[in-house]
């Protein structure tokens, strides 16, 4: 995704602890590539073969959400809807018609920092490409066909149309979506966690209790700056650090600020966990388009558990500032490697 939605993202900054000797009678996982991301699946079962049919229908779903939503497939109702002719409706299929209200209510209630109609700005960045650095008025013109406020659609009839030509792109919302759609199905008898790209979801506790799940620094991101345990919902992170691509002197994220046409480029990341994970990823993605200051007050004013991590040193010795929201101190009150949560 490119997203200015910030999309794409987030994938490097979380990753999980997991063992797979761990207690109960088997614990599986499986490492696959899917939604143009690495995905990690574990779930625990009475028994091996138990987990391993689990695991299948999972990872279904999880093609199945790509099938809908992917902008690389030509087949994908999402590309259906980016190919549609200006001015002619087109018809969505039940799941894409239920989504798109949501995704316009977060786009209005963000004011923008969320927006999946970004497809005009990532292809004027190069981001499938290696990367490019457009002229002004080029991002001004990319600017003009941004914007779900393009799209005229009718809920009723589940129809969309391009008023201009615009299109979208899934990076800050199809993990999400995609982890939301397992989430609510009642299929899995074992209690799983899936890592999508760095997006993590966890359907409920181990017998042994709940998932440990380390937040990565954000600028090495292979260095753990805080453990926290999960036990439902969604984490996802959004950082730029990761995916950063150095063009004609210049460095160019895949996070865009939807508003402005230009990617952002900060050394901070933000962890947003909440129960539904299409929220999460999307609340993410526009809490760092915000920014702390802008950010921790939007959550803070919604109870959304919310975590900036800021750098404040130089090199190895470059240190980490936590700016948390009262909820996401609330939700996890434990300080593994955190001497005192800071509240913006």
């Amino acid at each position: 995704m490119t997203r200015a939605s910030a999309a794409v993202i987030v994938g490097f900054l979380l990753f999980p602890q997991h063992s797979l000797t761990a207690a109960g009678p088997a614990r599986v996982e499986r490492v696959l590539y899917l939604m143009g991301t690495r995905v990690t699946l574990t779930v625990e079962e009475e028994d091996r073969i138990s987990a391993m049919r689990q695991l299948e229908r999972m990872v279904l779903s999880l093609e199945e959400t790509e099938a809908d939503l992917s902008t690389w497939r030509a087949e994908s109702s999402l590309t259906a809807v980016n190919l549609q002719p200006v001015g002619q409706t087109l018809g969505l299929p039940s799941a894409l018609c239920s989504l798109w209200p949501e995704l316009d209510s977060w786009y209005r209630a963000t004011g923008g920092a969320f927006d999946p109609a970004v497809g005009a700005l990532s292809e004027i960045w190069g981001l499938r490409n290696g990367g490019s650095r457009p002229t002004t008025s080029q991002i001004d013109a990319a600017r003009t066909l941004t914007g779900l406020e393009h799209f005229e659609f009718d809920r009723a009839a589940c129809l969309v149309t391009r008023l201009v030509n615009v299109t979208l792109d899934a990076g800050a919302f199809g993990k999400g979506e995609a982890l939301r759609r397992l989430l609510r199905q009642d299929a899995w008898s074992g209690p799983w966690m899936v890592d999508l790209g760095g997006q993590i979801a966890v359907s409920r506790e181990l017998p042994t209790g709940a998932w440990p799940i380390v937040i990565a620094h954000p600028t090495r991101r292979v260095e753990a700056a805080l453990e926290i345990i999960l036990d439902g919902g969604s984490l996802a992170t959004s950082g730029a650090s990761e995916r950063s691509r150095d063009v004609e002197g210049g460095v160019v994220s895949h996070i865009f600020d939807p508003r402005t046409g230009r990617p952002l480029y900060r050394p901070e990341s933000v962890t947003v966990w909440h129960e539904d994970a299409l929220a999460a990823d999307i609340l993410s993605t526009a809490l760092y388009v915000l920014g702390p200051g802008e950010g921790l007050r939007y959550a803070n004013e919604r109870g959304l558990a919310a975590l900036f991590l800021v750098p404040n040193g130089v090199g190895d010795q470059e240190a980490v500032t936590f700016l948390a929201s009262p909820a996401f101190r609330e939700r996890f009150p434990e300080r593994y490697s955190v001497d005192d949560w800071r509240a913006w």
